[in-house]
């Protein structure tokens, strides 16, 4: 490959990946045709997309972006997936994909610009959107059923007392 052709596809891919702070790298060798459309396709479902690339030229591309960590872990056949959602969510579809698919070797990760290189387990193992905000929603929420409670249950304890009251007064007027 000429170096103007190596310079055209680097500023493809650091165009491409941008503004874009979480990836996963997976090796795809071994994965027929076939095989790889229906990972690919899986993929999209999740607005993720897979991208196989030269290491050298990624490595260039990535350098000076969050991604960089990932650059230089590039060993080997490499794809590159990134989605505009939460790649939690494809890092646990990839799991379960590399059960089926078993060619699929999932390798590593990074998460938000953190410059820690994650396995794509380990990004699996970690809480999605949905579920920190279903956990923060009840940590707000369990206060303020205490403070309802607690409130309700004087009141609940006195209507009681008064209908038992009234209920016996009744009973001693008619009898």
């Amino acid at each position: 490959m000429s170096k103007p052709v190596k310079a055209m596809i680097t500023r493809e891919l650091k165009s491409r990946y941008t503004g874009i702070e979480s990836a996963c790298v997976v090796d795809m060798t071994g994965m027929n045709v076939h095989t790889q459309e229906r990972l690919r396709r899986s993929l999209r479902e999740r607005s993720a997309s897979l991208h196989v690339v030269k290491n050298s030229l990624a490595r260039h591309a990535l350098k000076d972006t969050p991604l960089a960590p990932l650059g230089n872990a590039l060993e080997g056949p490499c794809a590159l997936i990134t989605s505009s959602q939460s790649l939690i969510d494809v890092a646990k579809m990839l799991v379960e994909a590399s059960r089926e698919f078993t060619a699929l070797k999932l390798k590593y990760a990074v998460f938000d610009g953190d410059p820690t290189l994650l396995s794509v387990e380990q990004l699996a193992r970690l809480r999605g959107k949905r579920e920190l905000l279903g956990e923060s929603a009840m940590l707000i929420a369990s206060p303020g059923r205490r403070i309802a409670g607690a409130l309700c249950s004087p009141q609940a304890k006195i209507a009681g007392c008064l209908k038992a009251l009234v209920e016996r007064g009744e009973a001693s007027a008619a009898a």
